[in-house]
């Protein structure tokens, strides 16, 4: 496959209206930021846009929570935002915002060429609307009392209590959030986009053309709304906050935030260029350019389906790749922004980073944890605990501790410089070694490729362990004690830490992605300028020159101390309260029983898709330094498998041998800790959070199937 002359990455545009938490950090900002920093080491041309959303209903309405205005509010968001992406590593080459006059010029061109070409519909219909305020109302100026569950204060466009999405048509005895009065009907004309006329296109561009590179959770999705049958879209609303309609007899209505917003994209590549004195055309218009949209799943249909038919008409390029990440939980919850149970970016800053024991490092270990349990493929869960144990076991442990080792040693018995490598003593575990180095080098470049980011962080981290069991296993401070009788004692010194020094400089190369902070700092230890960590030296063996002089070691990591998890917790436990509208009372999340959740109606077809079957404990043991995981050895009748758990804060291994479980035999292979697992156990969790094996009532010959 020939390489595209240019990228253009682009990333979902926040909406400023409000701090940010690191749920969408890792949904849609670090795996993008990942992927341009190994472009960019790359030395291909690429450019990385971003910036606020600052139309649609949701300024306004915080606006009128925090009693002032929409641009007193995005004026207040947007430069925050800026500055913590920054202090968290997210180097955009632009972060614009859609308020700027660019963006309103460049929005109304797109819909007047559009609607010039014939390619939108003018239809009337009847919407709802405040006579005492005199205005229509979108739908999250609307409550009433849902259908579903009957909560009395549902928005018109869904339900905060059990999620349903809604239309205002469906709320019982809706009412305007205006003037708490009853609205009324009126008929309003606006501009459709008319997808139905595009549903050919779609199916085959997305469900055949992209069949084989794009993730399934976003094919699955994309076929849903196409098979569905899609119906035209209101790109116009009857709002005073937003960008103009440029038509005739568009007077009191702006562009719908869904159909602006993305052409934000445009607008910022537009603003880049005019910085940098370049011609932003080529990256919208040129076929040679890949464009690739980093976002969350509920961005899928905008980013798959919409804006892709906005681009066809328009003459654009289409997106090569849509990277969508599945939702990230904090503690055993969905992140609420309204029930404050959430981390925000800001608070992780003030508390990490910008405290006296914290620094860049800090960034870097967010990025790092937030990139290992990243929601590629499903939902995933920050923990406070597993926060930390990401740090101390594996940056500290693991990663730090071959570096500080490495240096210390250097200095100790290599005069604090490179020492030669001696190719007549040179012995197979050097040279397994050099290849690991090359090996891994490969590995990671070819699953940065397929924007599997969490894989490829496994694969560096793993090359680390195998610097420290290189060293361990040559033991250079136990040589240095023959040195005297063993004429041969120094080179084997010298090769073992030639190899442990250059396999560190290679580490830089390829954390750098990562934890850029971490590789600039690891830089300046071995005196190099950071044109080393062009990606086009990964896997070379000479990156440090024999004979040249290292700085002391500096710590790369610190320890992150239990006091400090549990301020964290106890923050969180104290901000949280009850979901709005239960009764009307605040309490904290940890007085009462988990929420009980139902999710998305599936149909027999998904179900069957999983392969159950019951199995048989034969061997537990603890999995060192990860205080949740017990590596099992399961035996399914057929086949013995090797399976790594969460279940070690719960169960002991001796106390579960012989025990009969329930697994899902065709998941996936996952690396945990070094380990491959093949396969996951059913647990089920009571309202303590207590976990119970689910297993037959009775013994049964392993391999019997579950349905």
């Amino acid at each position: 496959m020939n390489q595209p002359k240019r990228y253009l990455i682009t990333a979902a545009l926040p909406y400023a209206n409000g701090q940010k938490h690191i749920g969408h950090l890792a949904g849609a900002y670090l795996p993008a930021d990942i992927y341009v920093r190994y472009l960019k080491a790359q030395k291909r041309d690429v450019v990385f846009v971003c910036g606020s959303d600052e139309h649609g209903t949701a300024i306004p309405i915080q606006a009128t929570k925090e009693g002032t205005t929409a641009r007193a509010i995005i004026d207040k968001y947007h430069p925050l935002m800026e500055q913590n992406f920054k202090d968290l590593g997210i180097a955009f080459d632009v972060y614009h915002r859609t308020s700027d006059p660019l963006h309103h010029e460049t929005a109304q061109e797109f819909f007047t060429t559009l609607n010039n070409n014939g390619d939108l519909e003018i239809k009337e219909s009847e919407q709802y609307f405040d006579e005492e305020a005199n205005s229509f109302l979108a739908d999250r100026y609307i409550k009433g009392t849902c259908p579903n569950c009957s909560f009395d204060s549902a928005y018109g466009d869904q339900c905060e209590r059990c999620g349903k999405s809604l239309s205002p048509d469906e709320l019982i005895n809706p009412v305007s959030t205006l003037s708490g009065k009853a609205p009324v009907k009126k008929t309003t004309k606006h501009w459709y986009l008319p997808l139905n006329r595009h549903e050919d296109f779609l199916r085959k561009w997305i469900l055949e053309e992209h069949a084989n590179d794009w993730r399934s959770n976003v094919l699955g999705q994309c076929k849903s709304w196409i098979d569905g049958g899609l119906q035209p879209r209101a790109v116009t609303r009857d709002l005073d906050w937003g960008v103009k309609v440029p038509a005739a007899d568009a007077e009191g209505k702006v562009l719908y935030v869904w159909f602006d917003a993305p052409i934000g994209y445009i607008s910022a590549t537009k603003q880049w260029a005019i910085n940098t004195g370049k011609d932003w055309k080529p990256y919208w218009e040129d076929k040679d350019t890949k464009l690739v949209h980093f976002i969350g799943k509920d961005n899928i249909v905008f980013h798959c389906i919409i804006f892709p038919v906005m681009l066809k008409l328009h003459g654009n390029i289409l997106p090569d790749n849509v990277p969508s990440n599945e939702f990230m939980n904090l503690e055993g919850d969905k992140m609420s922004t309204s029930r404050n149970w959430k981390l925000d970016m800001q608070d992780y800053i003030n508390d990490f980073i910008n405290k006296e024991n914290g620094g860049s490092q800090m960034a870097d270990v967010l990025r790092y944890y937030l990139t290992q349990i990243a929601p590629e493929t499903k939902d995933s869960e920050f923990m406070w605990k597993g926060f930390q144990d990401a740090n101390n076991s594996e940056l500290v442990s693991i990663f730090g501790n071959f570096v500080n080792r490495t240096f210390v040693l250097m200095h100790k018995l290599c005069n604090g410089k490179v020492p030669a490598f001696h190719q007549d003593i040179a012995d197979e575990l050097d040279q397994q070694t050099i290849t690991e180095i090359k090996n891994c080098a490969n590995k990671v470049t070819a699953l940065l490729e397929e924007y599997r980011f969490r894989e490829a962080l496994f694969e560096v981290i793993n090359l680390a362990r195998t610097g420290n069991q290189y060293m361990q296993k040559k033991e250079p401070w136990i040589v240095a004690k023959s040195l005297t009788e063993n004429p041969n004692a120094q080179k084997s010194i010298d090769n073992c830490l030639h190899i442990c020094l250059q396999l560190t400089a290679n580490l830089a190369i390829l954390i750098q992605p990562f934890l850029p902070f971490t590789a600039k700092k690891m830089c300046h230890m071995m005196k190099v300028v950071e044109k080393m960590l062009d990606w086009e030296n990964a896997g070379t063996m000479k990156l440090l020159s024999v004979g040249y002089s290292l700085r002391a070691p500096e710590l790369l990591f610190r320890k992150i101390e239990d006091s400090e998890i549990m301020e964290q917790i106890e923050k969180l436990n104290a901000a949280s309260v009850k979901k709005e509208g239960e009764k009307g009372e605040v309490k904290s999340e940890t007085t009462e029983a988990k929420e009980i959740t139902v999710k998305p109606e599936i149909v027999f077809d998904d179900f069957s898709k999983i392969d159950l079957k019951v199995g048989t404990i034969v061997a537990a043991e603890k999995v060192e330094k990860a205080d949740k995981l017990l590596k099992l050895q399961v035996d399914l009748g057929f086949e013995t498998r090797t399976i790594v758990s969460g279940i070690a804060m719960h169960f002991k291994p001796e106390d579960i041998v012989g025990k009969q479980v329930t697994v899902v035999v065709n998941l996936a292979p996952r690396k945990m800790r070094g380990i491959e697992s093949n396969g996951m156990i059913l647990m089920a969790e009571d309202a303590n959070g207590k976990l119970h094996f689910i297993n037959p009532e009775e013994n049964i010959n392993p391999g019997s199937g579950v349905s």
